[in-house]
């Protein structure tokens, strides 16, 4: 068991420090040319706010291996865990809460600040922003931790009688305890009286955590309902609407003609809203009309992108076009298969969590059935089904985004993604990441059984006073299965056609 130990500890080190050197990367890569060599402060906030929420999903798979190492122990008490997996959660859950509610937002307030201003004014002013945040948040919290924060156990009070220890073993399969009936011990006959409610205050740091899963898991299953449904759709439409063939010069020069008559409309708008900024006349119709702005010309950037595709230029025309028609085949590839994991994830949902008792273990089975396999397959593919959910969740915010006026989007593009949007989709991230675990945590009992993890999400969470019904109902699964229904419906009916171009542009009078 010491060497399982050793190996688990290098392991988890090797992990964290690959999820870090890979955050790096896409920060690298995805970064705006304009946020080269400068805006370090947030850069190290997305770093730092990614590798937080990948390590939180991989510790679930570590803290079922750390409970393994523990298998042939008779109770938990009987052996000393690799790792302190309790504590490592309430950490990276607290340093998840403080990211998202501090400092992204004091980030997010800096980098957006007046480029006129000092350095020092523009910290000042985020800073008494995030002071404000903290006040209302810390009297939110210590108000409700006051009045609600305690779990609320049902408890049964069992007795049975007692037997003098035979010198034969009389026990079988048809008779497994004392009682007169088979397959009934005499304590299973207690009466309904004998049932009451054990009430214990929990610690403030697992009512923190479960506040914020709250908040996140309203959040994940809006975005995670839909996004389940139009990651994989939108890529495979996204290959069914495909240019079929290069359109001649006439056409693009006529296509080319509309779409800079659209950017001359929207850059004589973002100039009127600018002179409006300055003018000091910032008011819920101009940031109605900033939203709409922005959401014109991302779709006219997607329609440029577009038509370049339908017309390469250059000397490698071909080759551009070939690589085009490669590209559409990867994503009718890639959405095919994000479909079946799609279809696995709400299938689970159905049989293992809304139908009760349970029809099948389903995933649960064959995750433990790749560990036995081999013992990181298992692991793969817990943590390869929680990354997909996750990135659901921003493709479901995404569509939404587009789709309602009030909702700010914050596109992730290669190479042109501006800090403001890499913060905003990493406070997404780590807030969903949240409750993304503790719906793992739920949705995969079987296979995550007796873990630190299953303590507090599941008996502690689900029994804390005021939002346990959310979950004794699956009211959370119960409008994700809806929303991802709703999705494929939309798909179904509309995902097929080309997008119509919008007609002239113009500001919210």
């Amino acid at each position: 068991m010491g060497d399982f130990n050793l190996a688990l500890v290098i392991v988890a080190i090797i992990v964290c420090v690959l999820v870090f050197i890979f955050n790096l990367y896409l920060l690298v890569n995805y970064q705006h040319p304009d946020d080269a060599n400068q805006a370090y402060f947030p850069k190290f906030v997305v770093v730092l706010g990614l590798s937080i929420a990948a390590i939180s999903i991989l510790m679930l798979p570590a803290d079922v291996a750390n409970r393994q190492a523990c298998r042939h122990a008779i109770y938990n008490g009987a052996c000393n865990l690799t790792l302190p997996m309790k504590d490592l959660w309430l950490a990276i859950y607290i340093v998840d809460a403080i990211l998202v509610f501090f400092v992204i937002p004091f980030a997010m307030f800096y980098y957006e600040g007046d480029q006129d201003k000092s350095l020092w004014k523009r910290a000042k002013s985020a800073l008494l922003w995030v002071i404000v945040t903290c006040v209302v948040c810390a009297l939110l919290l210590g108000i409700l931790y006051g009045l609600l924060g305690k779990v609320d156990f049902t408890v049964r009070h069992l007795s049975s009688t007692t037997l003098a220890f035979p010198s034969s073993w009389e026990f079988s399969s048809g008779q497994q305890c004392i009682g007169t009936g088979a397959r009934q011990c005499s304590a299973y006959a207690a009466s309904a009286s004998s049932e009451t409610t054990w009430t214990m205050r929990t610690t403030f740091p697992e009512y923190v955590v479960a506040l914020a899963t709250i908040v996140g898991s309203v959040l994940f299953t809006i975005f995670g309902g839909v996004g389940i449904a139009c990651l994989p759709l939108g890529l495979i439409f996204s290959f069914v609407r495909r240019p079929k063939a290069v359109i001649t010069r006439s056409q693009y020069i006529k296509e080319a003609t509309e779409l800079a008559k659209k950017a001359r409309e929207l850059k004589k708008a973002a100039d009127s809203l600018h002179q409006e900024e300055r003018s000091g006349s910032k008011g819920r119709k101009w940031r109605k009309n900033v939203k709409s702005v922005e959401k014109e010309v991302l779709l006219l950037e997607e329609d440029v992108k577009a038509l370049e595709e339908m017309y390469p230029q250059g000397e490698k025309a071909e080759a551009t076009w070939a690589m085009t028609v490669l590209g559409y085949l990867a994503k009718l590839i890639l959405g095919v298969l994000g479909l079946i994991v799609s279809v696995a994830w709400i299938a689970h949902i159905v049989i293992y969590l809304l139908i009760d008792p349970p029809l099948s273990a389903f995933l649960n089975e064959i995750f433990i059935k790749l560990d036995d396999i081999w013992g990181l397959l298992g692991t793969a593919a817990f943590a390869f089904f929680c990354f997909y959910l996750l990135v659901s969740v921003i493709a479901g915010a995404m569509m939404i985004g587009l789709k309602l006026v009030f909702i700010t989007i914050h596109p992730m593009k290669w190479g042109a993604t501006l800090m403001n949007s890499f913060l905003f989709n990493v406070g997404l991230i780590l807030l969903c990441s949240i409750s993304v675990i503790q719906f793992c945590a739920t949705a995969f009992a079987y296979y995550a059984q007796a873990t630190a993890a299953q303590e507090i999400f599941g008996h502690t969470l689900q029994s804390l006073r005021g939002i346990k019904y959310l979950y004794k109902y699956n009211v959370f699964q119960i409008v994700f299965i809806v929303l991802a229904g709703l999705t494929f419906v939309y798909y179904a009916a509309f995902g097929w056609r080309r997008k119509k171009p919008s007609g002239r542009f113009q500001l919210s009078s």
